[in-house]
């Protein structure tokens, strides 16, 4: 391109491109004026217009000084035409801040050194595959379009602070195109994304990020959808989303997260559905804590987490929790405000209450313990038939399942006293006078309520009418009761 084919703002910035200087069209350098407002870069003149064709020709083919970096920096400029730098090598810097783009860039399979966007306002970027040997900066820019960057390689970090991303495109029939592609994307450093706004599909499905992903502050909304999609997601640090307003279903099947995935103070609604799904994750920390109860589903199914962060009020009314394990569950609760969480699945599930008896009795609490596995008990009562129901009835209000021993031994006593007390006033007639030993009341009662100790007196004495009905109920009540006790000591020793 001859330079004599440039307007003036156009030469100014080929004259600056050797030397790397920075080419800055706002008035007075000052991007607060409401007339340096990228969203108004449409009515800017062409004292501050520069076609796309022009800044193609100084990254592919521009003057080089001796001596100096050549870079191309602009700020503030209205850029008219595509960018296209498809499958393009370019080894200078690319800088266009508070710029505004009447067309999506495009730098599908380009190989850059540096892409900085921040602030500009664009209506997409087009940029699959796309290798960016150091940062990738879009910090505070605006797009009314998709943001393609899936399967993008970028050694440095991709900086998405407080940038806004909203679209109105259809591309299927089930609905929109995730307006933020980085699914397959590889980033060397951080995802920095606090304050982003995305009206739709945040998608990271198999993602590789080697630092931080940060959604601080992030508000992604796509009601009834998904709002992120990062299945298989791999970060090695953090996952970082408090006071995160998540409108929609915040997908992560199968993300492996060593770090800790914070969605303290979150908001997460997905009414009706699914507001996040974690199965078959590996995670070190999972943090679900003052914020707000949980707008849908909570599905935590075959999921590994090290340490569980969640308080009870942020658990909704529906959770899936197949096959969980965690190694610690804090902050240490009262086992009647935890055993909640475990009744809203849809099924009996005895490994969840195994599950928190253990994390129980990692921090010695027994007493808590033990009422989560009576409680498993009686849930599970619930799926027997009705003789299954009738017996573990007895056993619960025998002895509590064997976690109340000392209820069978209130049992014994009752039925002692009022055995003792009535054949004390009534003695029963002796079977064989002459060999009969002296009657003992208290004796008498221990032998028929005891089935396997024998004093003498229940074979030497024969009771009727009602005191015999009498000596039934005492003997069948102490088998019960024996039994009982047996079972429950047999699953009290069986769980140590």
């Amino acid at each position: 391109m001859e330079i004599n084919d440039l307007t003036p703002a156009e030469s100014r910035l080929w004259r600056a491109f050797a030397s790397g200087t920075d080419v800055d069209f706002r008035a007075a350098g000052s991007s607060a004026a409401d007339s340096d407002d990228p969203a108004h870069g449409g009515t800017w003149g062409p004292e501050r217009t520069v076609r796309a064709s022009v800044l193609r020709a100084l990254l592919l083919d521009g003057p080089r000084e001796d001596g100096r970096v050549a870079a191309l920096s602009l700020t503030g400029a209205r850029v008219t035409g595509q960018l296209d730098l498809q499958y393009a090598t370019v080894d200078h810097p690319v800088r266009l801040r508070h710029c505004h783009f009447d067309e999506a860039p495009r730098f599908y399979g380009a190989r850059l050194r540096e892409l900085n966007l921040s602030e500009s306002v664009l209506p997409g970027l087009i940029s699959h595959a796309v290798r960016v040997e150091g940062v990738l900066r879009l910090t505070r820019a605006r797009f009314s379009g998709t943001v393609r960057l899936a399967g993008a390689e970028v050694t440095g970090s991709l900086y998405l602070e407080s940038t806004r991303i909203e679209t109105q495109n259809t591309g299927t029939p089930d609905g929109e195109w995730p307006v933020l592609q980085l699914n397959q994307a590889v980033l060397g450093a951080d995802l920095w994304a606090p304050g982003l706004r995305a009206g739709g599909e945040v998608r990271l499905t198999g993602a590789r990020v080697a630092g931080t992903v940060n959604l601080n502050d992030a508000v992604l909304d796509r009601p009834g959808g998904t709002a992120v999609q990062a299945e298989t997601l791999a970060a090695e640090a953090d996952v970082l989303m408090r006071r995160a307003d998540v409108r929609g279903r915040l997908e992560l099947r199968g993300a492996r997260i060593p770090g800790r995935l914070d969605l303290s103070h979150a908001r997460l609604a997905n009414p009706g559905n699914t507001a996040l799904r974690a199965s078959s994750c590996a995670i070190g920390e999972l943090w679900l804590r003052e914020g707000p109860a949980v707008q849908g589903a909570l599905n935590l199914r075959r999921a590994q987490v090290d340490v569980l962060f969640l308080q009870p009020e942020v658990v909704p009314a529906w959770v899936q929790l197949n096959d969980l394990t965690y190694t610690s569950l804090v902050p240490h609760e009262p086992a009647q405000r935890r055993l909640p969480m475990l009744e809203k699945g849809d099924s009996y599930l005895p490994f969840t209450y195994e599950q928190l008896t253990a994390s129980y009795r990692r921090i010695g609490d027994d007493d808590a313990a033990r009422l989560v596995q009576l409680a498993k008990q009686r849930r599970r009562r619930r799926t027997l038939p009705w003789y299954g129901r009738l017996w573990g009835h007895l056993q619960d209000i025998a002895v509590g399942y064997g976690f109340r021993p000392l209820r069978a031994g209130g049992w014994l006593l009752s039925l002692l006293a009022v055995g003792s007390v009535v054949y004390g006033l009534h003695h029963p007639p002796p079977l064989k006078p002459q060999e009969a030993p002296g009657f003992d009341p208290v004796f008498y009662t221990l032998d028929l309520l005891l089935p396997v100790i024998s004093f003498g007196q229940e074979n030497a004495f024969s009771p009727e009418g009602g005191y015999q009905t009498l000596s039934y109920v005492l003997i069948v009540t102490g088998w019960i009761l024996a039994t009982t006790v047996i079972t429950g000591l047999t699953r009290t020793v069986s769980r140590q």
